[in-house]
């Protein structure tokens, strides 16, 4: 690990998936896995190439039942090219003597280095080194350049360059057992002496995918076409001389029938990889279009936590990239890295975008987008549910219909179970909460005006429809839900999912109310009489938001904020007792169901649920909210809840470590780093066992970018000002970053340990308002401000 370089040394099996995943390069349109262009799935090898959007849906039969799917589709692998000696036998770093083995992950520019020295069966030393990309600039293009040496002798040898399309959504092993052959109807063909094609699409979506592959090389080669078993392959013969390097370069470019403004892909593929210059060319402008990126993401954070912040930032940015903009896409949560969560988008939106309106609000909008044009089937998702407003699934791909499993697998006992995390309608707030945060941002009033109000308003809609009034308590509730912590999805011993009155679901219901009726009053008065009429909307409906948002019903139990009415009554784990019976204990859920037992029993969480409040919210609005329904929430009643739950959470989602950072940085500063680290090391030590093989955690590597960004720097867009509430933590008390705020690009914000700078670029956009305990500067274009921490 360095500042710009992520390196490994030699070959490690057990290790290959992890590498691949962190390895994997991408540019926005799609992304390719980091695996060895020589080697086939297997038990060791995964190479996989997604593009955003890129779904299909296949039924399978499970525990005697039907179950229908939808899953990012592997995509054909355009990465294969091996080499051979005379000996005959392709060399792998599984079938051959590996003399070294070495990567490198350039952060700068976007680029993998790999160099392996095999040994092939006569003793015989080849040295091969490759360099790949998949372009930032052209989202359609990638390359792979090899450059193959022999070391101590003269011969010849024989290089495939091809392109498999008989490839298989098998990446996460608990999923091999349902259907995975997503491409049919593949067909290969010779364009030109130096350039194959593929095309195939997908069974039921009807995506149709177009490859093709252009192979030069630097010396004269004999070639001949391979075409075989859905694989469009070209069989290089050449002669080495002992020392002297031969460069074999392979350009590919990657088309789908979702591109506009072509007609078929495979020729759109074909035309583009013949018109695209040579490997020079195209690496400088990538490297450019790379460079650019990170002047809009400057960060700057010295120690151990700088390269890997740069790391996650490199991840997100290679799923999320400028390219998203034009894209009708999601926030996959894995990432473009893999295939667990079968690449669906779910809440993660809601760490991903707060750091996305600060850089590429674009981007966001683009994202905020997907989410309107599926809100018409979130209507008729709550229609159907005998709802009103729009009921946003919890697992969402192509369409915005519910994709969420009915049945889930449970890998310690091998049994399927029933999956209610349909459930989390809190998803819903995500939206909204995302809608809110862009639009104050980015000052986007036009996009709060139309497609903003109008995911507000049926969101508010839904959850007013779904709280109850109960004249005992003077309270409305909400009833039959799932929370964030994802562990509880009924009450022991009754058969009904769903828990009543889960606090981070009521709270966040009614600030989605509170906001949509400012958002409302705001609205001018053509556009709002428009809207009203289009909905529905009246004056008894607003009311009535009005009245929930004030008297959602908020459970305590000892002193503390409950999770959910009735959490309180719960029993008591023997956390010590099952540390040291199974060690990680992560996964509690998985445990206690292979032992015949259920966590609903029990007051334990897989993550941060109550918690969540108070990192969406700050102490002020948070405060502000509890006072609203009706409560005091002072410091002393907050910390005995992050206590509580602190003591009661196995962690077993990489979010989990993040939020108790960001919330600990304010409520325990001293116990906070210990989260803050494991947050950064979650994919990069792989901690939740396994798991960063089958994808990344896009949410988590953005939140820890945000972290620094806002958590850290109590950074609010709110009013119309940067509202700043800084807490420098002893491990990361000086740092800096560039942000994109209103218009204004690469403000500067510097902390240290008792002071904020910060600096506005030059430009005829009006001055910032800066708000740091009370104090309120404004800082004009081109100039900048250094400002005096309070003691904590």
């Amino acid at each position: 690990m360095r500042d710009w370089t992520w390196e490994y040394e030699g070959y490690d099996p057990a290790q290959e998936r992890l590498r691949e995943s962190l390895c994997t390069l991408g540019n926005g349109y799609f992304a390719t896995r980091g695996a060895a262009p020589e080697c086939v799935a297997d038990a060791v090898h995964y190479p996989g190439t997604y593009a955003a959007g890129c779904y299909n849906r296949l039924t399978s039969d499970v525990a005697g039942r039907r179950v229908e799917n939808e899953d990012m589709v592997n995509l054909p692998n355009w990465l294969p090219l091996r080499v051979r000696t005379a000996s005959g036998k392709w060399l792998s770093p599984d079938t051959h003597k590996l003399l070294d083995h070495r990567q490198s992950l350039d952060l700068r520019a976007g680029t993998l280095e790999r160099t392996a020295r095999y040994e092939d069966e006569n003793g015989r030393c080849l040295a091969v080194r490759q360099v790949r990309l998949v372009h930032m600039a052209d989202p359609h293009l990638a390359l792979l350049r090899t450059q193959v040496t022999a070391e101590g002798w003269s011969g010849e040898i024989e290089i495939e360059s091809a392109l498999d399309g008989a490839v298989a959504n098998t990446g996460v092993e608990r999923y091999r057992s349902l259907a995975s052959r997503h491409l049919t109807h593949v067909e290969t063909g010779t364009s030109a002496p130096d350039t194959v094609w593929l095309g195939c699409r997908t069974s039921t979506s009807d995506i149709r995918v177009g490859l093709a592959a252009r192979t030069v090389t630097d010396t004269a080669a004999e070639t001949r076409d391979g075409h075989r078993n859905a694989r469009a392959a070209q069989l290089l013969r050449l002669s080495l001389t002992d020392g002297r390097t031969v460069t074999v370069d392979k350009t590919v470019a990657l088309h789908t029938s979702h591109d506009p403004a072509i007609k078929d892909p495979v020729h759109a593929a074909l035309d583009r990889v013949c018109r695209a210059p040579d490997f020079a060319t195209l690496l400088a402008s990538h490297r450019t279009a790379w460079r650019q990126l990170w002047r809009n993401v400057e960060l700057d954070v010295p120690n151990s936590a700088g390269p890997v912040l740069r790391l996650h930032l490199f991840h997100l940015l290679q799923t999320l990239s400028p390219h998203t903009a034009d894209l009708d896409v999601g926030v996959p949560a894995r990432g473009l890295h893999g295939e667990a969560y079968r690449g669906h988008v779910f809440w993660d939106e809601l760490f991903v975008l707060p750091y996305l309106n600060l850089h590429f609000p674009e981007v966001s909008r683009a994202l905020l987008t997907y989410r309107h044009r599926r809100l018409e089937q979130a209507r008729r998702a709550a229609r159907d549910a005998g709802r009103t407003g729009a009921m946003y699934p919890w697992q969402s791909g192509s369409d915005g219909r519910e994709e969420t499993q009915q049945l889930h697998l449970n890998p310690r006992s091998g049994r399927w179970l029933p999956d209610h995390s349909r459930l989390q309608h809190h998803v819903g707030s995500a939206i909204a909460y995302n809608v809110w945060q862009y639009c104050e941002a980015s000052g986007d009033v036009e996009f709060l005006h139309t497609k903003g109000i109008e995911m507000l308003v049926q969101i508010a809609r839904f959850w007013s429809g779904l709280a109850a009034y109960e004249g005992t308590l003077g309270r409305y509730r909400i009833r039959g839900v799932v929370g964030p912590d994802e562990y509880h999805d009924a009450y022991p011993g009754i058969d009904r999912p769903g828990l009543d009155d889960n606090a981070y679901t009521n709270v966040t219901a009614a600030w989605v109310l509170a906001r949509t009726l400012d958002a409302l009053h705001e609205l001018p008065e053509l556009p709002r009489r428009d809207l009203c009429e289009r909905t529905g909307l009246d004056s008894a409906e607003l009311e009535r938001w009005e009245d929930v948002s004030r008297n959602l019903y908020v459970p305590f139990h000892s002193g503390v904020i409950s999770q959910f009415e009735g959490y309180g009554a719960l029993e008591e784990l023997d956390w010590a007792g099952y540390r040291a019976r199974y060690g990680d204990i992560r996964r509690l859920d998985r445990i206690l169901e292979a032992e015949g037992d259920t966590v609903n029993r029990y007051q334990a969480s897989k993550q941060a649920d109550v918690l969540m409040l108070g990192y969406l919210f700050s102490p002020t609005e948070l405060g502000s909210l509890f006072r609203r329904l009706g409560h005091e929430l002072d410091d002393t009643l907050w910390r005995r809840t992050v206590d509580h739950y602190l003591r009661r959470t196995s962690h077993g989602s990489t979010l989990s470590s993040l939020v108790h950072g960001w919330v600990l940085a304010r409520a325990r500063r001293a116990e906070a780093w210990a989260y803050v680290h494991e947050a950064l090391d979650g994919d990069i030590a792989d901690l939740q066992g396994g798991t960063t093989g089958e994808g990344i955690h896009l949410g988590a590597m953005a939140g820890t970018i945000d972290l620094v960004q806002r958590g850290l720097t109590g950074l609010e867009t709110r009013g119309g000002a940067l509202r700043l509430d800084p807490v420098p933590l002893p491990e990361l008390s000086e740092y800096g970053f560039a942000i994109r705020y209103r218009g204004h690009r690469g403000v500067q914000l510097r902390l240290s340990a008792d002071q904020l700078m910060v600096a506005v670029p030059t430009s005829d956009r009006d001055p910032i308002d800066i708000v740091l305990a009370g104090r309120t500067v404004s800082v004009a274009p081109g100039e900048s401000c250094t400002l005096t921490l309070p003691d904590r």
